[in-house]
């Protein structure tokens, strides 16, 4: 299931990998490509929705 989600709370690499780590957590097999000038997280997981957006909000960024 691919998802996409806007995080704009990302503004280094820094922030690109505590998203990236906080995705795998929920699913260490997911795909994951974010693009950080736009924003965009790009997520191909077998997860729900749902968790993958709570994995992100804990690690401290918001989503739109």
């Amino acid at each position: 299931m691919a998802l996409e989600l806007k995080v704009p709370s990302m503004v280094c690499d820094g922030c690109v990998e505590t998203v990236t780590k906080a995705i795998k957590t929920v699913e260490s097999e997911a795909g994951v490509d974010i693009n950080l000038e736009t924003k965009m997280v790009k997520v191909d997981a077998k997860a729900s929705p749902e968790s993958i957006k709570q994995a992100i909000t804990a690690s401290g960024h918001t989503i739109e």
